[in-house]
């Protein structure tokens, strides 16, 4: 009777924890669906970031895998980037304490409108690779490690959309086609969600029984959606990056005036 009672509440959030791997391995913002899902669900808030990282990390490793191929970058440039990416997520994470979600909120209701107006705008945003205008030190110094640096200490800090930025700022600053940057994308995700994931460790701070469960519904999830997003290219990304961005936008703003 016990196991009938409390077989529900977990198969529900295995369903939504699917659903944002599914969303997630396409155009990121998985983290819309499972961090409330999560507090829905009865997990201490203490324990939400931590537990989170832990499911995202095994099913953006799922995703990573099935878009490597589309990475096509040199493995010292894949090395630097990731490294910063590590060191981001890692200060972010740590830095939780010092900066309070609701300053990050902030940051973000500024940031994506324009984000969400330019996707509807460029019809042919993100068909193209055209990285190669730009030098190889000016790639990685100035634009891909910059962002892969700056959005990771985000992902510590908050998350939500982590995925979503990534490949927007490597399609729109560093040049690359839409499911490039979006592979690209996923592989500096999961860097930084195991970084992020090493200090919530040692923090104390991931619910590891449930982490690991759910992380088995995430992988399913994002295995799922990276099919469709390796068959469809940016025809489904472009239109689900918009769909994300306009939807975290909606509920950090629904979220302060609540």
């Amino acid at each position: 009777m016990d196991l009938f009672h409390c077989a529900p509440p977990y198969l529900y959030l295995a369903l939504l924890v699917f659903l944002a791997g599914f969303i997630d391995a396409i155009a990121g913002g998985g983290g819309l669906i499972t961090l409330p899902a999560y507090l829905a669900h009865g997990l201490n808030p203490a324990l939400l970031l931590g537990t989170n990282k832990l499911s995202s990390s095994m099913g953006t490793a799922v995703a990573a895998a099935r878009f490597f191929k589309e990475l096509r970058f040199r493995a010292d440039f894949l090395f630097l980037i990731c490294a910063l990416a590590a060191g981001g997520a890692f200060l972010g994470a740590r830095a939780i304490a010092l900066a309070p979600p609701e300053t990050i909120r902030y940051l973000l209701l500024v940031l994506l409108p324009p984000v969400s107006i330019f996707l509807a705008a460029k019809k042919n945003f993100g068909f193209g690779d055209t990285s190669a205008r730009f030098t190889e030190n000016s790639l990685l110094l100035g634009r891909a490690g910059g962002i892969s640096f700056f959005i990771s200490i985000y992902d510590g800090l908050l998350g939500p959309g982590t995925g979503t930025f990534l490949a927007l700022s490597y399609a729109r600053l560093c040049g690359y086609d839409l499911l490039r940057a979006t592979a690209l994308a996923k592989l500096l995700n999961l860097v930084s969600n195991l970084a992020a994931l090493a200090a919530f460790l040692y923090l104390g701070r991931v619910d590891l029984k449930l982490g690991l469960a759910m992380g088995l519904a995430g992988m399913a999830g994002n295995y799922a959606g990276s099919h469709i997003a390796l068959k469809k290219g940016a025809w489904v990304i472009r239109p689900m990056l918009f769909l994300v961005s306009t939807a975290l936008l909606a509920k950090i703003a629904w979220d302060m005036v609540r």
